[in-house]
């Protein structure tokens, strides 16, 4: 039903307004909680795909990635969808609109989306009053620095986030790799890294101690950056990381709209995601949770970064392009997959390709 009436009508308006239309709908059903109770309820979970981690239980390792529920406003409908968990964000402590219209972009023949967002949204105030409501599964809460916020103060933009939403989160991940805040990036170098996330973590273990701290990698750091970054979160102590956030790269794409500035979403990162997930597993030995982003589109996509070292997976624009039965399907498919190669759980794959 979604291919053949609601994704034609949705395609019809402006990409940003399709979503923005898309998550009002989200939030005023998410308003019913019988509504999103009975759905949930009746995605019963399979024993294949659950697991326990950081204290916490995951009905499945597919979640939803960041992005698409910047302010926490349809909680109670994407937790009732079938996903594992739900990362909500980027917030920033203070409210900001983000850079100018147009800057969300659709590349259908490549199965992909190009955004320059700029960390728009309505600041840790608003988000911390969506997330008292229902939920039905996880809510990490993806957070960041406000824009004109100079990188040498970053840290306590960090910090404000983490204090207005440690009671409301299952979990925070620390943004430094979007590629649409100028200067960002660079504090994913190892050194400021460790010193950002190691305030961070100070913080966090403060005030709940069993609340699992992430960090979110870029896919276009150099083979020794990378790993030297996964390396200082490591050793600093982070909960897991996630990889990777959107690129810049834009090889292989045949849509106009591939010379838009922005970060590049969808199929075109599965094979380099994967790539980089794997590398991740090998430079942690497997000791440390990946999450798995970029181009999953099929149980099989999040099958592969599982067999790569993800013990999580996410997915966004794949939903844009598949429709809100997509993680159900997956579901299904991925516990089919596992026990075609022999696998009674989802942990017996992490990292089999990667070893």
């Amino acid at each position: 039903m979604y291919s053949r009436f609601a994704k034609p009508l949705l395609f019809r308006l402006d990409a940003e307004r399709a979503h923005h239309f898309t998550i009002r709908g989200a939030a005023v059903l998410g308003r019913v909680p019988l509504v999103t109770g009975v759905a949930a309820s009746a995605l019963r979970p399979d024993p294949a795909l659950t697991q326990t981690l950081w204290g916490r239980a995951y009905r499945s390792p597919l979640g939803l990635a960041a992005g698409l529920d910047k302010n926490a406003e349809a909680v109670p409908v994407f937790t009732a969808l079938g996903f594992g968990f739900v990362e909500v964000g980027t917030v920033t402590p203070r409210p900001q609109p983000g850079n100018p219209l147009p800057r969300l972009y659709r590349l259908p023949p490549d199965d992909a989306l190009i955004n320059r967002m700029g960390f728009n949204n309505g600041g840790t105030g608003r988000m911390a009053r969506h997330l008292t409501g229902q939920r039905h599964a996880p809510v990490w809460v993806n957070i960041g620095k406000n824009k004109d916020t100079p990188n040498d103060a970053a840290a306590q933009d960090y910090l404000d986030a983490v204090r207005s939403l440690y009671r409301h989160a299952e979990g925070f991940v620390i943004n430094v790799s979007s590629p649409n805040t100028p200067g960002l990036r660079s504090l994913q170098a190892a050194d400021e890294l460790t010193r950002l996330v190691g305030t961070v973590l100070d913080e966090v273990w403060t005030l709940r101690p069993s609340l699992p701290v992430l960090v979110k990698l870029s896919p276009d750091m150099d083979e020794q950056d990378f790993a030297a970054s996964v390396q200082a979160m490591q050793a600093v102590g982070v909960s897991g990381v996630v990889v990777s956030n959107t690129t810049l790269d834009r090889t292989g794409l045949t849509h106009p709209n591939r010379d838009e500035a922005g970060g590049l979403s969808g199929r075109p990162l599965t094979r380099r995601s994967t790539a980089l997930v794997a590398a991740a597993y090998r430079l942690t030995g497997g000791t440390l949770p990946i999450v798995g982003v970029g181009g999953i589109f099929s149980a099989q996509d999040a099958y592969d970064k599982i067999r790569a070292g993800a013990s999580l997976v996410e997915l966004y624009t794949a939903l844009v392009y598949g429709g809100p039965g997509l993680p159900a399907r997956i579901n299904a498919d991925l516990a089919a997959l596992l026990r075609r190669d022999g696998f009674t759980h989802v942990s017996e794959a992490v990292g089999v390709d990667a070893r």
